[in-house]
């Protein structure tokens, strides 16, 4: 077997294997899992999530999952814990304690300095007879037959069932607590995904040029106009209805089917009427839906029924949405 089949073949052994240890976690959930969740439902703290070693970035990744869903939670280093970091802990607040063998020493250390504390105290371990396994409330088990590694020592598949049951748990609450669409944007706002969520027309269009011109305004002030704001085309509004638009295209047409003189023309002999719009108030991947489907590359926007001003769609690059 030459080198490129080897890495292939190690490389789909290891998935298999850890497919094979999640799918088997499925059979493990059961009441106390429940019973786990809803603690941490009704608890009036936060979740508090400590491990030693592999477990401990695995723990890490589980409280940015649940700070992000809704759920506040705080990691805690179990070799800190117990040299000063204790004082993380609040009166109200959940521990969560990861640990494959669950019997590592610094474990049975913390755990029942935990205990002494009467906080809530969930164990994630692939060992129910441990320390932590017998010492927790509640225990969610993440066992796993072995490791993927070829001398069953290194945390792979363990740290991997570790993370799918934290996962379990932050998912589970995000559904009881009702957790939106809108909330996930409230806390990824600088994301393209919450950027999705929230960012509205209105928002693009502030902080744009509003280019405007009247029906019956010369050629030479509709080319100042776009010059001046930069935008590349003009509203042609009456009253403050849009009734048109000109573009560098309507320019450029103009240029080829006129030329004798220009004197004379007016917005409303090049403008193209009733020009796609959106409302100021709607949300900017609409817009960018708009004009894609529409093959165009900016959109007029109203409000009330009143020009509002530019959207491009180089704006929703800009802002990461396309």
């Amino acid at each position: 077997m030459n080198t490129q089949d080897t890495i292939i073949s190690y490389a789909k052994k290891t998935i298999a294997e850890e497919a094979r240890a999640i799918a088997h976690l499925e059979e493990l959930i059961d009441e106390e899992f429940s019973n786990a969740v809803e603690s941490i439902l009704h608890s009036k703290g936060r979740v508090i999530i400590t491990g030693i070693g592999k477990s401990a970035i695995i723990a890490s990744k589980i409280v940015a999952t649940m700070n992000s869903t809704g759920t506040p939670a705080v990691f805690m280093h179990a070799a800190d814990a117990i040299h000063g970091d204790l004082g993380n802990i609040l009166e109200d607040d959940v521990v969560i304690c990861i640990s494959k063998s669950g019997n590592t020493p610094e474990i049975k250390v913390l755990v029942p300095l935990i205990k002494s504390f009467k906080n809530t105290l969930i164990g994630i371990t692939s060992n129910k007879e441990s320390f932590l396994g017998t010492e927790a409330d509640y225990v969610l088990h993440a066992f796993v037959e072995k490791e993927a590694c070829p001398n069953n020592l290194a945390p792979t598949t363990s740290t991997t069932a570790q993370l799918v049951m934290g996962d379990a748990v932050a998912v589970c609450l995000l559904y009881l607590q009702g957790f939106s669409s809108r909330d996930f944007a409230k806390y990824h706002p600088g994301g393209a995904l919450g950027k999705k969520l929230y960012l509205r027309v209105s928002d693009i269009t502030s902080r744009n040029e509003k280019p405007e011109v009247s029906p019956s305004s010369n050629i030479n002030e509709v080319i100042v106009e776009m010059t001046e704001k930069r935008l590349g085309a003009t509203a042609v509004t009456e009253n403050g209805t849009i009734v048109g638009i000109i573009t560098d295209g309507d320019l450029r047409r103009m240029l080829t089917t006129n030329t004798s003189s220009f004197e004379g023309l007016t917005a409303k002999d090049i403008m193209s009427p009733n020009p796609k719009r959106i409302n100021n108030e709607a949300m900017a991947v609409d817009a960018l839906e708009q004009l894609e489907g529409n093959s165009i590359t900016q959109l007029l926007a109203e409000e009330n029924g009143k020009y509002a001003g530019f959207i491009h769609i180089h704006d929703l690059m800009r802002e990461g949405i396309l």
